[in-house]
């Protein structure tokens, strides 16, 4: 079959384009749900030599010992004098908040910049990266950053294919 024969990929009358388009649609929701999922899975966890652990979300603190939630509005409201590295948390949180609005944007209109949403879950797992190493600096004191490792994956899992222009969406689905 010639060049000249085939139909254009983004033709109305080919076959598969209503496949093609369900098909971004569904990327379009799978990485809508992946980068949800990222603030319900604690970021960092702290755990101290006399036992007891805390954990990292985007939204707050769960304490284990004793059960108890500092929502990051109360911490950042009630605290002063933080250092530094505890100050990356919040930041973290509005690159998280960045990729979260590009993600949904393109789920509203198909038309999602993949490469925004990518670089905002990385700068994010920095910073969770620079907290964890901050916290566990000080004496009786580890921190886990499980959040770097799961912004970095998803940023690397779902958003790893290059941008096509016939797709549009990122999702390397044709």
């Amino acid at each position: 079959m010639s060049a000249s024969s085939r139909a254009p990929p983004d033709s109305s009358d080919s076959p598969a384009a209503p496949d093609s388009t369900s098909q971004r649609s569904s990327g379009t929701r799978r990485r809508l749900l992946a980068v949800l999922v990222l603030a319900v899975v604690p970021w960092s966890v702290q755990t101290f030599v006399g036992g007891g652990a805390t954990f990292v979300f985007p939204w707050g603190l769960l304490t284990v010992d004793p059960l108890h939630v500092t929502t990051l509005a109360d911490f950042l409201l009630f605290t002063q004098g933080l250092p530094d590295y505890i100050l990356a948390w919040p930041l973290g949180v509005a690159c998280y908040l960045v990729a979260v609005g590009s993600v949904a944007v393109g789920a509203a209109t198909g038309r999602e910049d993949a490469r925004l949403t990518a670089v905002a879950l990385v700068l994010a797992g920095v910073t969770q990266l620079e907290l964890a190493r901050g916290f566990s600096t000080q004496p009786g004191r580890v921190a886990w950053p499980l959040g770097a490792l799961l912004l970095w994956g998803v940023a690397w899992y779902v958003y790893r294919w290059p941008v096509r222009p016939e797709s549009g969406d990122g999702d390397g689905e044709s």
